[in-house]
């Protein structure tokens, strides 16, 4: 891995010549491999084998004389992260509002006052920077909870980003909250999936809890639940917060609409009662840790305690990069700094043992359940023959991850973005040598000011 420069440009210089081969084999070598995969676990010296897009082999010693080998002795591999609920297209207007109180300010601003102003090309410039800014960071799969799908047009250009960055994506389609639209979702998601979707492209409908922020129409239902059975599609479900959800849930398990092909996001102050339905149905749960703490969303207790008391492992998400982080790391960080606090707290001074998580629970949320919450757990999440190769190579003889003891207490309590030395996505190179590939950051920057600017001014 710490090979000059030179050796390291013709090594990618050679996989970019082979990329369109169809079994063109690479050989990670030397790396501790945290697999995530139980019955593979972690190898203090192993290699991973790829061919085409997928894992073909793990473990130590592999001998592939027709692969190109990469030597990553001195890193950690790990599969990439999974983010579980993002919401792309507002990429333009990050750090915007750092300080948002509560919900009825990110709706009111956000959802009121800029979305309408958003041209398809914008919806292609925000989706496309936080695309770019996941791979980046180690996010492999993005959930695209796309929700200002206000023309056809809209929708292509959010997806078309997602396509045009190599990022395994997930388009989540929703209607606006506010403001005129073409009345074409959610009919238009079965257009998408003909047109778009592929081995990196998947589809899923995004709605909400209740009616309670847009109206009884982007409600989830039994008249949803049928459209995503007839578009072949699972179901995202973003606000899910306090009683009025939780009296929800309870009658979509009356009415068979939950199941493993259904997300709820956030999930905080849900009842008892709530939370049987959940996990008697093996529906799956997005949490968006600094999402609940910092913006304060309902009880501002990023639900971890009461997903595992139910039985249910959760993905983690990003949320709304308007006044949140955009990295999987602080998600990941966060939640385990907070339950663990919590635990704590719970029995200080009465002698019981605290039930605390672990960093290896919140990189298994980071990863293989954040893949299992978005419908791909055979497809990605963990570094298993089989799935397809997505995989991160993650510095850890940088200032900052030297010396390694401890490789999943490395990731998550120790690596950033910038340990992020080698990206791969369905066996493609999507960052090399700490910098992401075919990306002006130039150009970017000019496109990403530009598309900013006309969207407040049109909204102001």
């Amino acid at each position: 891995m710490y090979a000059d420069h030179s050796h390291r440009e013709a090594q990618l210089a050679r996989l970019r010549a082979t990329a369109a081969q169809p079994h063109r084999r690479i050989l990670l070598t030397g790396a501790t491999v945290v697999t995530m995969d139980a019955a593979l676990g972690v190898l203090p010296a192993g290699d991973v084998l790829i061919e085409g897009d997928t894992i073909a082999a793990v473990g130590a010693g592999i001998n592939a004389e027709d692969a190109i080998v990469i030597d990553v002795t001195g890193a950690i591999l790990t599969p990439g992260f999974v983010d579980t609920h993002r919401h792309a297209w507002e990429a333009q207007l990050r750090r915007l509002m750092p300080d948002v109180d509560d919900l009825a300010g990110y709706v009111t601003s956000t959802l009121m006052g800029y979305a309408p102003a958003y041209r398809p090309h914008d919806m292609y410039v925000g989706t496309r920077l936080a695309a770019l800014t996941a791979i980046d960071s180690g996010i492999t799969t993005m959930l695209d909870f796309s929700h200002n799908s206000r023309t056809a047009e809209h929708s292509d250009q959010a997806v078309r980003a997602l396509l045009d960055t190599g990022i395994r994506g997930v388009h989540a389609a929703m209607a606006p909250h506010f403001g005129d639209w073409d009345k074409q979702w959610p009919a238009d998601v079965a257009r998408l999936r003909e047109q778009y979707e592929s081995k990196l492209l998947t589809f899923r409908l995004a709605t909400l809890a209740t009616d309670e922020i847009a109206g009884p129409a982007l409600a989830y239902g039994p008249e949803l639940a049928e459209a995503a059975r007839r578009l072949g599609v699972g179901v995202s479900i973003d606000a899910v917060f306090g009683t009025p959800s939780s009296q929800a849930i309870l009658g979509w398990e009356r009415q068979g609409l939950l199941g493993p092909d259904v997300t709820l996001i956030h999930a905080t102050g849900l009842t008892a009662d709530a939370w049987r339905a959940i996990g008697d149905t093996g529906t799956t749960i997005a949490l968006a840790p600094t999402s609940d703490a910092q913006i304060g969303l309902e009880t501002a207790i990023p639900a971890v305690d009461e997903a595992l008391a139910a039985g249910v492992r959760p993905g983690l998400s990003i949320d709304v990069e308007v006044a949140l982080a955009s990295d999987m790391f602080t998600q990941m960080r966060a939640l385990h700094a907070i339950q663990r606090m919590r635990a704590v707290n719970a029995v200080y001074g009465t002698g019981a043992e605290p039930r605390r998580i672990s960093t290896s629970d919140v990189l298994d949320f980071a990863t293989l359940q954040g893949a299992r919450t978005n419908g791909l757990g055979d497809v990605t999440g963990s570094l298993t023959p089989g799935k397809q190769a997505d995989l991160l190579v993650i510095g850890a003889q940088d200032v900052n991850t030297m010396p390694l003891n401890d490789a999943v207490g490395t990731v998550v309590l120790g690596a950033d973005a910038r340990n992020i030395d080698t990206v791969f996505i369905a066996g493609q190179v999507r960052k090399w040598g700490g910098r992401l590939l075919d990306v002006d950051l130039a150009a970017l920057r000019d496109e990403v000011a530009a598309s900013r600017e006309h969207i407040l001014r049109a909204a102001a």
